[in-house]
């Protein structure tokens, strides 16, 4: 009885020892599925913010990328002088101011993301007019290059009729021109402010109405490509006049509180900030429009160019899906840090990043896998299905880095480090991309391939590691803590609590 007693107060600490042990554990088990729970909730809140943005963004982006598509159609059924002048003056001369401007605008990003993030609310309203002075002013700095495209074109090589005829569309495409000038500013404006279904409808209305005008002035009154640059110029100021009668009318009672002559002070500074958003994004614009130009000066040129052209199509159209997480993650780091959160901020980056990627590796494997019939969409002539196919590999890679690299960029235009990026752009691609893609096209001897290969992975794929390594060692409180200065810089006024 002693032994027996004895043993049970000896094995007694060692199954209290275990019970506590596995009490533990079961606690720790516990913590960490409640971990894995908040972690889910905050992931699928985060998406639901992400995606109010990204979704109207898509579809108002696929719109307008189709008016382009849709005037190019009719001015094909007109003669191939006439697509290749509207196809010339929308891709280089419009191209060109397209993104500069754009750019310029995307300092509103920052601006408007990050007062409406800290709730000074009117001031957005402030920071668009002044956009629109500092964006108008840049208009007419511009014209030249719609007024004297004609021998701009000649001097980059294009034949004599198509030169001439692109430099009347040109000319009939100045007030389209104009309106980037206010429409840019009204699309980050709304943005910002999480006001992006207005976008989508607006969109859909200026998308209908291109295809009548279009049908009405080229068919009906056989008005030729300067019906189908009339046609475009009336749907863009249709977007124009929809977004303006949205923000006044109504749409924006905390952020629009009517003109203001405040718009007209800080312009200076506002002009540094939109120009090193311009630098930056138009850096990147202009650097695909580079590749197709370099491709026209190949041996057997028609084929390279025809087949690039159909990867740049398709890539053009995929693309407009990172464009919209570009907008999406700029406004929600930008609001995060306005409102001093620098983790939400950190953890809106990594949710944009992941299903992004997510996306491009999934249209990435499907161009990989339809690679011999993705073609079939724009031609049937054998030479070109036979050389997109072979150049399908570098479109999927394409894809898949333009899935990542648009949302580093829009971390950067939410935490206002545009300058910085316009420095690694300008290294990245001109001083990287641009010359190795020549080294590989011309002195490998390596043709389109080679060229688009070197800009690929000498130009993209530099810049998305550069930004992936400044974002991960971003000090995120430190941005958010700069975020509240500039608002409180440019508002003027203490931070709303």
């Amino acid at each position: 009885m002693d032994r027996a007693r004895n043993g049970d107060e000896f094995h007694q600490p060692l199954l209290t020892e275990q019970k506590t042990k596995d009490k533990a554990k079961a606690e720790v088990i516990k913590d960490e599925d409640e971990e894995e729970k908040d972690l889910t909730r905050r992931v699928l809140i985060e998406s639901k913010k992400l995606w109010v943005i990204v979704g109207p963004s898509i579809i108002s982006r696929v719109a307008s990328y189709s008016m382009n598509i849709i005037t190019q159609a009719f001015a094909g059924h007109l003669g191939d002088v006439e697509l290749a002048a509207i196809s010339i003056a929308n891709t280089v001369i419009v191209g060109f101011n397209f993104g500069l401007l754009l750019g310029m605008a995307s300092a509103l990003e920052t601006l408007c993301g990050q007062a409406f993030g800290a709730k000074q609310h009117h001031m957005l309203g402030i920071y668009m007019q002044r956009s629109w002075i500092v964006l108008f002013l840049c208009c007419f700095l511009l014209l030249p290059f719609y007024v004297f495209a004609t021998p701009l074109l000649k001097v980059l090589g294009q034949p004599d009729d198509v030169a001439e005829m692109s430099g009347v569309v040109a000319v009939w495409m100045i007030p389209l021109h104009f309106s980037f000038a206010f429409q840019f500013p009204l699309q980050r404006f709304l943005q910002s402010q999480l006001k992006t279904n207005v976008l989508a409808y607006v969109s859909f209305v200026s998308l209908g109405v291109n295809v009548l005008t279009s049908w009405l002035f080229v068919n009906v009154f056989d008005w030729g490509v300067v019906g189908a640059s009339i046609a475009l110029d009336i749907s863009w100021w249709v977007t124009v006049f929809g977004l303006y009668g949205y923000t006044v009318l109504g749409g924006c009672p905390l952020t629009w509180t009517g003109f203001s002559m405040q718009a007209f002070s800080g312009l200076w500074d506002f002009l540094k900030l939109s120009a090193a958003s311009g630098v930056m994004l138009c850096l990147e614009n202009w650097y695909y429009r580079i590749l197709i130009l370099m491709t026209g000066y190949l041996q057997n040129a028609t084929l390279a160019v025809d087949a690039l052209s159909v990867c740049m199509s398709i890539n053009g159209w995929e693309m407009m899906i990172p464009m919209a997480f570009l907008a999406a993650t700029g406004v929600r780091v930008a609001n995060e840090l306005g409102a001093g959160n620098g983790k939400g901020a950190k953890f809106a980056t990594k949710v944009s990043v992941v299903q992004s990627t997510i996306i491009g590796l999934v249209f990435c494997v499907i161009i990989l896998i339809l690679r011999d019939k993705v073609a079939l969409i724009f031609t049937s002539s054998s030479d070109v299905l036979r050389e997109v196919d072979r150049l399908s590999y570098l479109l999927g890679i394409t894809i898949l880095l333009n899935s990542v690299q648009p949302v580093l960029s829009g971390v950067a235009i939410g935490s206002g480090w545009q300058a910085t990026v316009a420095y690694v752009n300008i290294a990245c691609y001109y001083v990287v991309g641009l010359p190795l893609g020549f080294l590989m096209g011309w002195v490998f001897d390596l043709g389109v391939g080679g060229i688009w290969g070197g800009m690929i992975f000498g130009g993209t794929f530099v810049q998305t590691v550069i930004l992936a390594i400044l974002t991960i060692r971003s000090d995120w409180e430190k941005e958010a803590q700069t975020a509240k200065q500039r608002v409180e810089k440019w508002g003027g006024d203490q931070v709303e609590q």
